[in-house]
């Protein structure tokens, strides 16, 4: 809606002054008008004229506009506009733009590794990815959902180490799960022996650097056969299937593919050997280094002096993966903040050879996710808070609340509490604030929707506008008009945070149309559903974003 205006505000300054210019819109107090340019003050100086009189100028002209109701002028030359009533009904159902219309987006965002348990971490990263996902496909990107995982690398080394002493010559069958939780439940015990082993026994340490290495042969060679390989391809599948059970409870979208380490560590590796020749990688005591100092960054090791390749290399195989694969417009990671540093340096390497590919990646970070009250944990001593922990803490603050929680609720609950707020900081959160069904919180705007469900479903008038508008239902209308803008500017700044503000402000602004406007049996119940529809699917709608499902009773 916003770009018809700007074209009309564009057409005038070109009509009066012969300039073309780029108009800015903001959405101002209700009280001061529907739409805000500084236009005027924009054109003084190269004018050379007072900003109020050019500002009168283009306001006599706007307010010969069809869809202009008003133009009128303030302070040092802000021009204040009111739109015609239909004009803002009109917007409704006007399709909006979409600024990433034609590009190709690639997001990888959960990123948990097999052999390891699932942290509060993973599933932050897993919902806001989901969303952001959502959002920019809204925009009209083409996206493609992925997911990268440590399948080899020290950690399984650890681990299998605390397997082959666990089992004792026994198969993974016979310990007798049946449920892939339980494995994974084991599995991160296993993760957390080996890593104690690896930092207080030197044997040990090197029984498993060992190991380490036969995992990595046991995917050059292919091998299905010999006993480690036949305990690591099961309880590899257990941990990938454990992550798609998960994934299936949360109800996001599935990922279009899971990128395993193994597979991308080889492309890494032949990237590096080349640019090693071509000396953006250097050879430092048996070891390959970037030298990041150069760049005003910290160097870092891609091979190390075992010849094993590091995450950063494994990196630079998973960014040619893509950048091969999906030929992207755009690339965005969504990880913790402790990966920012290094995604630096191995993005530095790569720019000098390939720059497209830093040119065209976002790498989004968030701070550590906590219960309240909680402290630092960490998987490597044991002590993590899971993201079952999370969702747990969720329905046992529901049923302190009064009752049994919902599932849909509870993942609403979860999800918003992680969505609304700008991504980047620690996240800590509160399960009893979160379930509330009042105030800033998923469930609160799941009942907002189930309430207006349930004023129409008791309707019997047809949904139509009759005459003009009152302040109120102006108001509301208002404010959805405003919806399409929300959903661009949150997929242009990558925040899904930008939607659940404005969610919350439409229930408000909802609130007090229904405090003073009475639907059922008066007489301006026809213009009054029509509003109430519009402002269920809107709230519906940017739920989904979020994904969130919006029940119709509660």
């Amino acid at each position: 809606m916003d770009e018809q205006i700007i074209n009309e505000i564009r057409s005038v300054v070109t009509k009066l002054y012969g300039v073309d210019v780029s108009v800015v819109l903001d959405r101002p107090e209700e009280s001061f008008g529907d739409y805000a340019t500084n236009v005027a003050m924009q054109l003084a100086k190269p004018l050379q004229k007072n900003p109020r009189e050019i500002a009168q100028d283009i306001a006599s002209e706007l307010k010969e506009v069809e869809f202009i109701r008003s133009a009128g002028v303030a302070g040092p030359g802000f021009i204040n506009i009111n739109l015609d009533d239909q004009y803002l009904l009109d917007s409704l159902s006007r399709e909006a733009s979409k600024p990433y219309a034609g590009l190709k987006f690639v997001v990888e965002y959960s990123d948990p590794n097999p052999f390891k348990p699932l942290h509060a971490g993973h599933l932050y990263t897993t919902l806001v990815g989901d969303s952001i996902s959502r959002i920019v496909s809204r925009a009209g990107a083409e996206v493609t959902r992925l997911n990268y995982g440590g399948d080899v690398g020290m950690h399984v080394g650890k681990t299998m180490w605390a397997i082959e002493r666990k089992l004792a010559g026994k198969s993974v069958e016979e310990l007798g799960f049946t449920d892939v939780d339980d494995t994974a439940a084991w599995l991160g015990k296993c993760y957390v022996e080996g890593t104690d082993a690896y930092e207080t026994d030197q044997a040990a340490k090197e029984e498993i650097i060992a190991i380490n290495k036969r995992v990595y042969d046991i995917h050059s060679s292919q091998d299905q056969e010999s006993d480690l390989a036949v305990k690591y391809w099961k309880l590899r599948g257990d941990s990938y299937e454990n992550f798609k059970k998960f994934y299936n409870e949360l109800q996001v979208i599935s990922f279009d593919r899971f990128i395993p380490e193994s597979e991308v560590a080889p492309i890494g590796l032949k990237i590096l050997e080349e640019q090693l020749e071509n000396n953006v990688y250097q050879r430092s005591e048996g070891a390959v280094i970037f030298d990041g100092e150069s760049h005003g960054l910290h160097s870092r090791v891609f091979l190390n002096s075992e010849g094993l390749p590091t995450y950063e290399t494994k990196e630079l195989g998973l960014m040619f993966t893509k950048w091969n694969d999906y030929n992207f417009d755009r690339s965005i990671i969504i990880t913790g903040s402790e990966q920012q540093q290094y995604m630096e340096v191995v993005l530095k390497s790569i720019e000098q050879y390939e720059p497209n590919i830093p040119e065209r990646t976002t790498h989004i970070t968030h701070g550590l996710v906590k219960l309240t009250g909680g402290v630092k944990m960490s998987s490597r001593k044991g002590n993590i808070l899971s993201a079952y922990d999370i969702l747990q803490s969720a329905r046992e603050a529901g049923q302190e609340e009064g009752g049994n929680v919902d599932e849909v609720v509870m993942l609403a609950a979860v999800k918003y509490s992680f969505l609304k707020s700008r991504i980047g900081g620690d996240v800590i959160y509160d399960p009893t604030e979160s379930i509330a069904t009042e105030g800033n919180s998923g469930p609160y705007l799941q009942y907002a929707h189930a309430r207006a469900r349930s004023i129409l479903a008791k309707a019997s008038a047809t949904p139509q506008v009759v005459g003009d508008l009152d302040s109120s239902e102006r108001s509301l209308l208002l404010k959805l008009s405003e919806y399409s803008e929300v959903v661009n500017k949150a997929a242009l700044e990558l925040a899904p945070h930008v939607i659940c503000t404005y969610l919350f402000e439409l229930s408000q602004v909802f609130n007090r149309f229904y405090e003073n406007s009475k639907v059922i049996g008066d007489p301006r119940e026809s213009t009054r559903l029509v509003l109430i529809e519009n402002y269920a699917e809107t709230l519906k709608d940017g739920l989904e974003l979020l994904g969130i499902t919006a029940p119709d009773r509660m």
